[in-house]
């Protein structure tokens, strides 16, 4: 458990410290170069599911961050039994990976619109404003800062329906939480499809079966505008 529980605190930490600096300090969709124009710190703030998606105004951002609270406590959960039928430690730290990285997420979407005020192309948010956050509690947006065009240019005419388009590789712009979440799955998965003595430490517990609903807070494949 102790293994479990660093590895939560060290993605929050860090993911949180991340989310905050870039908040503070960046206009919106402001950019640093990191690796030339192959990556940047590029902040853009996700409102709503995976890929950009909406979900009903304001009502439906509410369902969908009290979605995310019941999914995480599933996995909280699923963890827990983990740990306590003696499962492979790979499977620990898989769903310890993809609990921290909701976790990060959710609170972003919980408490980010009450505590900072709004980003601008031209303002950049205050911690605590006098006025008030810039939406109310269950209603933030989750900040999201890697942005890594690999290749950006033209698909080859021959291709059909995509010939000629623009093309960026790697689109999603996503954060640390973001990050976690997807190893955590591949790591999920292989472990599982692998067998031998790490699937035959424990059986998997029902619960698990949330974490397939977590790959909703996986980055989003929007170009770098507006992104959860």
């Amino acid at each position: 458990m102790k293994r479990a529980i660093a590895i939560i605190l060290l993605v929050l930490l860090a993911d949180q410290a991340l989310k905050i600096w870039v908040k503070l300090s960046f206009f919106y969709e402001g950019s640093i170069p990191l690796f030339g124009d192959w990556g940047f710190l590029h902040f853009i703030e996700n409102r709503g599911m995976a890929f950009g998606m909406e979900f009903g105004g304001r009502w439906g951002k509410l369902l969908l961050t009290l979605f995310r609270i019941a999914a995480v406590g599933g996995i909280g959960y699923a963890l827990l039994r983990l740990v306590r039928t003696g499962s492979s430690r790979a499977l620990q730290v898989s769903v310890a990976l993809i609990f921290a990285g909701a976790l990060g997420n959710i609170i972003d979407s919980t408490f980010y619109g009450v505590l900072f005020s709004q980003s601008t192309f031209n303002t950049k948010a205050v911690l605590f404003p006098e006025g008030g956050g810039y939406a109310p509690l269950f209603h933030g947006a989750v900040v999201d800062m890697f942005y890594f065009p690999v290749w950006e240019g033209h698909l080859p005419q021959w291709l059909p329906r995509w010939g000629g388009e623009y093309f960026i590789f790697f689109r999603p712009v996503f954060n640390i939480a973001d990050a976690a979440i997807t190893v955590g799955v591949l790591l999920f998965i292989l472990v599982q499809r692998k067998g031998g003595p790490v699937a035959q430490d424990a059986a998997v517990p029902e619960p698990l079966a949330e974490v397939q609903q977590v790959q909703t807070d996986l980055p989003p494949s929007e170009a770098p505008t507006t992104s959860a």
